[in-house]
């Protein structure tokens, strides 16, 4: 790979990426290999603050790397316009993704959700492969070498400056060995080209801290009003008993939601470990449902988390910074109405809520049938002719349609993407290069597009890193 050129107190390069991960390797590899197939090697350098690169993708998929999903599109996505989301993902699709890892050894397997992971079930076999792939392609990987601020100097070049305490810090707990870049020893790159791939802000410790936006922000882009966690676990917690009356509803207001019931946070708290297909639907605080979402749901010692309580945790942030009265209801029979649980309950009468409940076709986890009769009021055990009307109803009611007393999410530390960031509008989508700087170019998590779980977000890495890379590398020979 062509070496930088460097002067005493700088290094000049073609092409810089700013961010190591999934996008920013990606869209340093397609930007060397586009290079290359036009006759030109550019000087690419990949710049990153981790001491050790790709820690996201090292977590994804419970340390498995969930790399795609077999069926994407814009529908999956929340953020920028749908026909934005759709126009990029048209341009690298996920047989571009199979083939792509397949060529680099790493072969994909889709599993029964949809999702898609390496043959390996290993993380690392997906890391290893952008990290040759990168360096193949001729970029080169300097990190910990965190980027404190760029600006665009009067020559059109990107001035780029180190961070250089937070660097030291790093150096100095992660001593960097004798084969580190050359591009460590100074503080400042000019590159004729940027992408930023910086990430968000989920996950900090792997370095995306937000430090994205700020250089956004320099170089002319706007970021979105609100910058929240996505794909977040939920806390819940029961209500304190009211000490006063509450003041009396204006006139002509929407009703309030009804209240979870006592205990529910408690009750679902205790199930830690546990887990169930439920649906969960956001409401509004008049009560239209907006959004829902069926999957695995994990009681934990804090609330919820899982596939569904991470798909609908964005969209709850969301709508309850505009309405303080947006909840979410849960149903663990996601295929009965209220009134068909009732019947059910009814038809059953000879057994008891366990032995209808715990075995198929319903075949949920005991503990949560006895924490949600102890909710209602309903013996787990005895028969069912034995409950009273209302208790019946009630168990039908905890059953399809749980108000649950979400208070919180666990933030950005425990989220796995962020919602906000770059609107897709400050972009020319066929090439990810910004309308408000000529040469630089963004992609990532630092747009504002989150995708579901499931390998979404990946894909949207792949899809918009690739177009950078290509684009920028394009753009030197134009």
């Amino acid at each position: 790979m062509p070496p930088p050129h460097e002067t005493h107190d700088r290094v000049i390069a073609d092409i810089a990426v700013v961010g190591a991960g999934a996008a920013g390797l990606f869209a340093a590899t397609w930007a060397g290999r586009r290079a290359h197939a036009g006759g030109s090697r550019p000087t690419i350098l990949a710049l990153d603050g981790a001491a050790k690169l790709g820690a996201k993708v090292l977590v994804a998929g419970g340390g498995r790397c969930n790399v795609t999903h077999h069926a994407v599109s814009s529908d999956d996505f929340a953020g920028s316009t749908p026909g934005a989301v759709r126009a990029v993902l048209a341009r690298w699709s996920v047989a571009d993704t199979v083939a792509f890892f397949a060529d680099l050894g790493v072969p994909l397997k889709r599993e029964p959700t949809g999702k898609l992971f390496p043959v390996s079930d290993d993380a690392h076999s997906v890391l290893d492969a952008l990290l040759r792939a990168a360096r193949a392609a001729g970029a080169r990987l300097a990190h910990p070498w965190r980027v404190a601020s760029v600006s665009a100097d009067a020559d059109g070049l990107f001035d780029i400056r180190r961070d250089t305490a937070r660097d030291a810090d790093t150096l100095a707990r992660h001593p960097a060995g004798p084969d580190a870049d050359p591009v460590l020893r100074h503080d400042r790159v000019l590159a004729r080209r940027l992408i930023l791939a910086t990430g968000g802000m989920a996950l900090p410790r792997s370095g995306s801290d937000g430090g994205g936006y700020a250089i956004a922000s320099a170089l002319g882009h706007s970021i979105t009003e609100h910058v929240r966690p996505a794909l977040v676990p939920l806390i819940l917690a029961d209500a304190p008993p009211a000490s006063t009356p509450n003041a009396p509803a204006p006139p002509n207001a929407p009703a309030a939601p009804a209240p979870p019931p006592p205990g529910v946070a408690e009750a679902l708290r205790s199930l830690s470990g546990v887990a169930a297909l439920a649906t969960l639907r956001l409401h509004t605080g008049s009560g239209k449902r907006t959004h829902q979402a069926t999957g695995p749901l994990l009681c934990t010692h804090f609330g919820l988390s899982g596939p569904a309580a991470l798909d609908i945790s964005r969209h709850l942030t969301h709508l309850r910074h505009t309405d303080a009265g947006a909840h979410l209801r849960a149903s663990f029979l996601p295929a009965l109405t209220t009134q068909a649980a009732d019947a059910m309950l009814l038809t059953a009468r000879a057994l008891s809520p366990l032995r209808a409940l715990c075995v198929p076709p319903h075949a949920l986890p005991e503990r949560l049938v006895r924490a949600l009769c102890a909710l209602a009021g309903a013996p787990p055990a005895e028969p069912m002719t034995s409950l009273t009307k209302p208790a019946r109803r009630a168990l039908a009611a905890a059953l399809t349609d749980l108000p649950l007393p979400v208070t919180g999410d666990r933030g950005f530390t425990h989220a796995e993407t962020t919602a906000g960031g770059v609107p897709l509008a400050e972009l020319h989508l066929a090439t990810m290069a910004s309308r408000a700087q000529s040469h630089l170019f963004v992609c990532g998590e630092l747009c504002d597009v989150d995708g579901r779980i499931g390998g979404f977000n990946f894909q949207w890495a792949w899809a918009s890193g690739h177009l950078a890379g290509v684009a920028a590398a394009s753009s030197l020979a134009q």
